[in-house]
């Protein structure tokens, strides 16, 4: 085996580059079809810490594979392979490489050199195969597709081009070789729609869009691949490629594309139009137009302040796994039996979570059987689904729904470990049910809320034993929703608090410890924003300007949209209550009580599926009828100045009160939790860029320098 190593200190970085050597070893086909040339990319380091290409891998990689073209040259080599050590091939460029570029050049150099070091594969002279054994995201996955044929393993779970989700485009080959090999149809799911949902591709459906061209066994897959390859070489496997849509076709699914961008973004970030350009021109450009096209794209968007927010909220959800203030995990309690009070729609979602990442019993309670019946109906609806899709198999949806079971009787708690309450956001029935659970559970059970703004510390204050009770509060879709805020009351222990850290890492949820403070992190400054739209219109907004207002942020979808998800009656409850703990800041709205008691609708139907959904007209005449004072109206840009200055306002009170330790932690629920946007870097360095935190604050929120993003 001959190495291939290089210093991992590069002076013109602040954080020395951890290299993904490139190691060559010789392998022998079967069949004595010759040589095969096998690269493994390697970091050296565990399976919890990716390869990823920084400047000095790249240079490992084409000294690799300038060394093994020569021996091919020679005639000493059949065939050429990649591959990674366990678990990865690659997961991308290194992105703290990245954002430490400071000059156009030296960016324009990276995309370059890429392209250099992956063109290597497509001039070796025989062919060149990828042996993709686990991750491969960005660069990773550009790897594989710069080579001519791909293998990969069963259980590999992340296939994806996520760049135009962090400020960038597929910027060594991905943008031209994609929608060649699979279709621009597909292409643009792959490069736009799924790194805006964060849903990368597992190796069964990457291979059926045609990513990949054999989906082997794990178990041996290096030598199922290589028996692979040699039947390639032979002949006996034959590889067949689509043909290239029609240039109607093509144009037509770019202009598609285009409105639907406009659409959604607004324009708001630059990533997704430059990757749909390089796309639409995919067709018609040489191989070489294409990839100096996305060197230019890739230039211009590393020196872009949506590229390096979109690394610092990278770094956030990444660094999330390891939550700032979690007591010793060693201090959780175990968790066996878990108890739901209440069978609602969120209860039935809790229960269906707990029961499939945990594994364990769950038990439904509720006052009468028919809405124990509708929370089980609940369960097994969306269990279906799941089958339905082929994201679950009948013998998961049997155990599932045998696992969770639903009852009028309380007592069935006694065996719980944990007790989730999820019953209707009034504090005296919340208290109701913690008294009555205490005289049922037993002294080690933990009692968990899944209230969204209520006083933990209230809702407890009339226990025996208060420093059993924490707050797990769980976001609607509970399974899709990526956070869980875990809120430390007055007198809520280590324990307590050890164990809801344990169960949300067990349900694959980012959790962040917020104190007892009303709305805790997201709630407080979501509905406040919502509040400040829904007070513009109450003084003379047009209701149609107000939801315009905030395209410039290109959140997922528009104000009134995301009432209608919350629920008008749950976005008044919270509303009001903030109000009542924190003052006018959060405003009354006559427009949205009368709006909840005559069950008026927010939105209509989407145009399409994607589409945001436009607001009912007949709203604007409820708020109409309720106004009492005939302001001047604001146009959009003074809406947003309206919601910013409030959002800093309030932000200020809660690093103030001490809601969580550090501002990067409210970037991180604000992210997670409410869909703000990895291209603006979380709020606050956002507020801190914009100008706002030195305006309404006299200081800006973050460190300097702690979001690499300037001033």
């Amino acid at each position: 085996m001959t190495t291939t190593d290089v210093t991992t200190e590069n002076p013109q970085s602040p954080r020395a580059e951890r290299v993904s050597h490139a190691l060559v070893r010789d392998v022998a086909l079967p069949g004595g079809a010759g040589t095969l040339a096998l690269v493994t990319i390697d970091n050296g380091l565990d399976h919890t810490k990716p390869s990823t290409f920084g400047p000095l891998g790249i240079a490992s990689l084409t000294e690799a594979l300038t060394s093994v073209k020569a021996r091919v040259q020679a005639g000493e080599v059949a065939a050429v392979a990649v591959t990674g050590k366990p678990y990865f091939l690659a997961a991308g460029a290194d992105l703290s490489q990245i954002a430490s570029v400071t000059g156009r050049d030296a960016a324009l150099e990276l995309g370059r050199s890429g392209h250099a070091a992956y063109e290597l594969l497509h001039t070796m002279g025989v062919p060149t195969f990828a042996f993709v054994n686990g991750v491969a995201l960005g660069g990773g996955l550009e790897l594989a597709l710069n080579c001519d044929y791909r293998t990969v393993a069963s259980d590999v779970r992340a296939l994806a081009l996520p760049e135009t989700g962090l400020g960038l485009v597929p910027g060594w080959g991905g943008a031209y070789l994609v929608p060649r090999l699979i279709g621009v149809e597909k292409a643009l799911e792959v490069i736009l729609t799924r790194p805006a949902t964060n849903k990368p591709f597992n190796a069964k459906q990457a291979t059926e869009i045609g990513l990949m061209d054999a989906i082997l066994d794990p178990a041996d897959f290096l030598e199922e691949s290589i028996r692979w390859a040699a039947r390639v070489l032979s002949g006996e496997v034959v590889v067949e490629r689509r043909e290239l849509d029609d240039q109607q076709t093509w144009d037509a699914v770019a202009a598609g594309a285009r409105k639907r961008l406009d659409a959604v973004i607004h324009g708001s970030r630059p990533a997704p139009y430059r990757a749909l350009d390089l796309v639409a021109a995919a067709r018609t450009a040489s191989r070489e137009e294409a990839f100096a096209a996305e060197d230019e794209a890739l230039a211009d968007l590393i020196m872009s302040d949506e590229m390096r927010s979109s690394v610092y909220a990278f770094g956030l959800v990444s660094g999330g796994k390891k939550p700032v203030g979690a007591p010793d995990r060693s201090l959780a309690q175990p968790v066996t039996r878990v108890g739901i009070v209440g069978a609602g729609l969120m209860a039935a979602q809790i229960a269906l979570l707990f029961a499939q990442r945990l594994g364990v019993p769950v038990v439904m309670r509720d006052l009468d059987a028919e809405r124990v019946e509708h929370g089980l109906a609940a369960v097994r609806s969306t269990v279906e689904r799941l089958t339905s899709s082929g994201r679950m198999s009948e013998g998961t949806a049997a155990r599932l729904v045998g696992s969770i079971h639903g009852t009028t009787d309380i007592t069935e708690f006694a065996s719980c470990d944990l007790v989730i309450e999820a019953v209707t956001e009034i504090l005296d029935l919340k208290k109701r049910v913690f008294a009555e659970l205490e005289g049922i559970v037993s002294p080690t059970t933990i009692l968990a809320t899944n209230t969204s703004a209520l006083s933990i510390t209230a809702m407890s204050a009339d226990l025996q034993h208060p420093e059993r009770v924490v707050g797990l509060h769980f976001f609607n879709p509970v399974a899709a929703m990526p956070l869980v805020e875990v809120i430390h009351a007055e007198h809520t222990s280590a324990e307590a608090l050890a164990t809801g850290f344990a169960v949300a890492a067990k349900l694959r949820k980012t959790a962040v410890l917020a104190a007892d403070r009303p709305g805790f992190v997201v709630n407080r400054l979501l509905v406040l924003l919502l509040g400040v739209i829904v007070d513009a219109v109450e003084h003379g907004t047009p209701v149609e300007v107000a939801d315009r207002a905030l395209r410039p942020l290109g959140l997922p979808m528009p104000p009134f949209e995301l009432f209608d998800l919350v629920g008008p009656a749950v976005g008044l409850h919270v509303l009001t209550s903030l109000r009542e703990d924190l003052g006018d800041r959060f405003p009354r709205s006559p427009g949205l009580e009368k709006l909840v008691a005559d069950g008026t609708r927010v939105v209509l139907d989407a145009p399409a599926k994607g589409l945001p959904k436009p607001v009912d007209p007949a709203i604007q005449a409820v708020f109409d009828g309720t106004r009492t004072v005939a302001d001047e109206p604001l146009d959009e840009a003074g809406v947003l100045d309206s919601v910013l200055t409030a959002l800093t306002v309030e932000i200020g009170h809660m690093l103030d009160e001490g809601v969580v330790a550090t501002p990067q932690q409210i970037d991180l629920c604000m992210i997670l939790g409410a869909g703000w946007g990895f291209h603006l870097g979380g709020i606050t360095p956002y507020l801190d860029r914009t100008g706002y935190s030195e305006r309404v604050l006299g200081r800006r929120i973050l460190p300097d320098g702690v979001a690499n993003v300037p001033a």
